[in-house]
Formats: structure tokens, sequence, C-alpha cells
């Protein structure tokens, strides 16, 4: 592998960017890094990373990671002057399908490549190579990305043209966010009939109604430990894509629904910042009489 193929950029330095920069860096890339807050990548660049105020002008291959498509698109903006013909563009962020193949159909015509390729996994499960990247895009760019894939996480799944992967890692999360809250709620019901959430918990993992949800969020539940791996208003704006897309097709998505209103209650609640597990806390709360 050349020099130039072992240097990657990468821009936003969120939870999931994080985790990526270090995953990258502990398998000898180099990395530049560029985030709207500089400050952010300090613990970074003392691991190795290097910072770039334009990383698309100094990397041939480039990975974003950013909140919605509509960043996404603010950002390539101010950077544009770095964009050139044969680059490769991996965009992580958890986007709007239609969105992200307008996006790349735009890139084509200026000769980039762009891969949507968003992640299956809480930042600590990408931090320790357990995350599913799913990804959209020609099959060239993708091939031409073989050395990164097992970097980013341990199963790759390639499911078509630009903005595939972004359905289908809404597809993803509808469930993952359905089998989260589905746990939250069956604790709280064991805790409220007198089953103790932790022993409830054990027998649920160890039966038919398990989950991998119960092995990452389980213990943060019982626990009360809500330091964030994936943060709960995230969550939320995913619900809203997938409603917004099942609305468009004309499908009711009546657990969505009800999942959605859940989530507004908890970032009401102030537990937005917080993560997604904290969803046990909205269901704790209405089980409780209200005080006389």
């Amino acid at each position: 592998m050349s020099t130039s193929d072992k240097r990657i950029g990468m821009i936003g330095l969120g939870l999931m960017g994080t985790a990526l920069t270090e995953r990258l860096l502990e398998h000898g890339y180099r990395v530049l890094v560029w985030n709207r807050t500089r400050e952010k990548a300090a613990p970074l660049i003392a691991r190795g990373a290097e910072w770039s105020d334009n990383p698309l002008a100094a990397c041939e291959r480039i990975i974003i990671s950013l909140y919605t498509s509509d960043v996404v698109e603010a950002v390539l903006k101010q950077m544009r002057d770095g964009l050139r013909v044969g680059q490769i563009v991996l965009d992580t962020t958890t986007g709007e399908p239609a969105q992200t193949a307008a996006l790349s159909a735009r890139l084509a015509a200026s000769g980039v490549r762009y891969l949507d390729a968003p992640i299956s996994g809480s930042s600590e499960q990408t931090r320790r190579g357990e995350a599913t990247v799913i990804v959209g895009g020609e099959r060239e760019a993708f091939e031409a990305c073989s050395d990164l894939w097992p970097v980013l996480g341990q199963k790759v799944f390639h499911v078509g043209p630009c903005g595939s992967a972004a359905k289908m890692k809404l597809v993803s999360n509808l469930v993952l966010g359905l089998n989260r809250v589905a746990l939250a709620e069956g604790l709280s019901y064991a805790e409220a009939i007198g089953v103790a959430p932790a022993a409830a918990l054990q027998v649920l993992i160890g039966s038919m109604a398990y989950s991998r949800v119960m092995d990452v969020k389980g213990r943060k539940m019982v626990e009360g430990d809500f330091a964030v791996q994936a943060r709960l208003s995230q969550h939320l704006k995913d619900v809203r894509l997938i409603l917004a897309g099942a609305a468009a097709a004309g499908l009711p998505l009546p657990l969505s629904e009800t999942h959605r209103r859940l989530l507004e209650q908890a970032e009401a609640a102030g537990l937005g910042e917080m993560d997604n597990s904290a969803i046990i806390k909205v269901i704790q709360k209405s089980q409780r009489p209200a005080a006389s």
C-alpha cells in the first residue's frame, strides 16, 4: 500500500468519528482530522492524528461522520476547493436516502466517487471493531476501499447504488430501536411486579427473547449508567427519518410512532444528550402514580 493510501481524512469528531479515528490510528493510518470545534481534536492529535483545515485537499480518501445530510452538504460546500477527480468520499452519517443519492450524483459530475457507508453499532462497538458497515455506491469505489472495511467494522455489506445503504441503515435502526425500547419496558415491568431487573436480564439473555441489544444496553439500564455511547436525540432524529420515509410510501408504522413519542418525552425531560438506553427512565416514570 502506498503512503498516500495510508493517509485518510476524517471530517467530524463526534462519538462515531472519534471511534473511527482511533481505529484507523491503531491500524497504522495517517489520519488528518477536522471538526467544527477544534478542541475536540486534541485527544486524537495527542494519539497521532494531525489537524487539517481541509482534509479534502490533502487526501484521496475521506471519511465523513456528521449529524445529518444537511450538515454533510454544508461542510462539503465549505471545503469544496479540496474536491478533485478520483477522490473517494465515505459518508458514515445516517442520512436521508434521497438527499444522499442526490449528493452522490452531484459529486460524480465532478469526478468524485461517493459511498454512503453508515455504521450499525454504538461508538463503543465501533471502537472494538464489532460494528457492521452498510455500503451503497459503485462497486469499483467499494473495492478500492477494501483495506478500510475490516478496520471500520466486523461485517460489511454492499447493498446497491448510493442511497441504498442509507435506506438499509434506517431499516436496521427501526428494528434496533424497538428492540431497545422493548427491553426497557420489559425490565421496567419486571421491577414493577417484584422481579429484580438484573435477574430478569440474565434470564432474557438466555431465552428466546434474546437480542444483542441486551448485551450492549441491558447492564446500562439495570445499573442506571447512561454514559453516552449513542445519544438518545440522535436516535430520535433517525426515527423521524424512518417515519417520514414510511409516510411517503403510504405505510403506517404504529410501533415507531409510539417510539417517537417516548423519545420526545425523554428529550423534553432533558435526557437527549444521554445514552439512548436512558429511554427506560421515561417508562419507569410513567409507571409511578402521580403524587396526590
